[in-house]
């Protein structure tokens, strides 16, 4: 009966190893291409940088060069999940220059520090949870809808600090840029510890799985039970609070808001992504690839500043690299459908 039971079970396991779609050779093949490119990439770039270009391998321009992607890094982690959902926020700029200046006045006014960030970061929130609930429930275009809120969160941060720059004479939140620990700048571990956390979520929790699932097929994952709305909203509230947060560490590295900082910033960090390997038709997204996505583009700014070369040619190159990152996206595409 065992005997019979066994061979009726190995029968079984056949026709369904047989139903289930295999990989062919080629796309085996354009799969470990695709997985370890980028990587060799940066590697081989890395390498002739460093052999190439005068101090570029030293400490001190190699933690500047953390230093200088840190921002971008902490962003790009929140927009690998709008990505990966099948949208993506033009407004991330706006806000961390709103952010900036509503924490430099609120600091002015209350002379507190604890309650400037949080209102700027709770800014921050409430500019994503409206992007979230605008694209989920209102059913608006993410291009239109970031767009529009990247021109009214920019246009309200000139009107608050009547186009100037708002002035931060608290010695604490000055401090908070150029804190250290064991010679890494505070902005640096606090990028490290966004990797790290949004690393988890994407990979470890629900709540990475439903953007994941989201953004392969958003009317199966309704029908799955999960709640498709709901967690474009915290996609991009998450978005909004970690952005803010950005903007007040750029504010405190420069000591001031700046209502006109950040202009193009969001180009610089979807950039980065796509050139990691998030796909712009949503479902695919992997923090390491996001990771040296980041590198890449922090790597060839700061080479470009070792240069001297021009900042109009520095437009052309950055525009270059999203380009071949939205080519790529195209081959990984074509590629995984092949």
């Amino acid at each position: 009966m065992e005997a019979r039971e066994n061979i009726v079970g190995q029968a079984t396991e056949t026709v369904a190893n047989a139903l289930i779609p295999q990989k062919s050779d080629k796309q085996k093949w354009w799969q470990q291409i695709t997985e370890y490119s980028l990587i060799v990439i940066f590697v081989v770039m890395f390498v002739t940088m460093s052999l190439s270009v005068d101090h570029f391998f030293s400490i001190e321009n190699m933690l500047g060069l953390a230093l200088s992607i840190s921002q971008i890094g902490m962003v790009a982690c929140t927009m690998m999940f709008c990505l990966a959902s099948r949208d993506f926020d033009l407004s991330v700029g706006s806000t961390i220059a709103f952010a900036g200046v509503l924490c430099a006045m609120v600091l002015n006014a209350t002379d507190n520090t604890f309650i400037a960030i949080i209102a700027a970061v709770a800014a921050g929130a409430v500019i994503g949870f409206v992007n979230g609930a605008v694209i989920a429930y209102l059913r608006i275009n993410a291009l239109i809808t970031t767009l529009a809120t990247m021109e009214i969160v920019r246009g309200l941060g000139f009107i608050v600090s009547h186009g100037q720059a708002v002035g931060v004479s608290s010695d604490t939140f000055i401090a908070l840029g150029g804190l250290s620990m064991l010679g890494i700048s505070l902005p640096i571990w606090v990028t490290l510890a966004c990797f790290i956390v949004f690393g988890v979520l994407l990979n470890q929790t629900v709540y990475g799985r439903n953007t994941l699932a989201i953004g392969g097929n958003p009317e199966a994952s309704r029908l799955a039970g999960i709640n498709v709305e709901r967690t474009r909203v915290w996609i991009f509230l998450i978005q909004g609070a970690v952005t803010a947060l950005a903007g007040v560490i750029l504010a405190s590295r420069i000591t001031s808001g700046q209502p006109n900082a950040a202009q193009g910033f969001e180009l610089n960090v979807i950039s980065a992504c796509v050139l990691g390997g998030v796909s712009l038709l949503g479902g695919r997204a992997t923090i390491s690839g996001v990771v040296i996505g980041v590198l890449i583009m922090g790597t060839v700014e700061n080479v470009m500043n070792l240069l001297n070369i021009d900042a109009f040619y520095q437009y052309l190159v950055r525009g270059a690299i999203l380009l071949a990152a939205v080519l790529l996206d195209q081959l990984k595409n074509r590629g995984a459908r092949d």
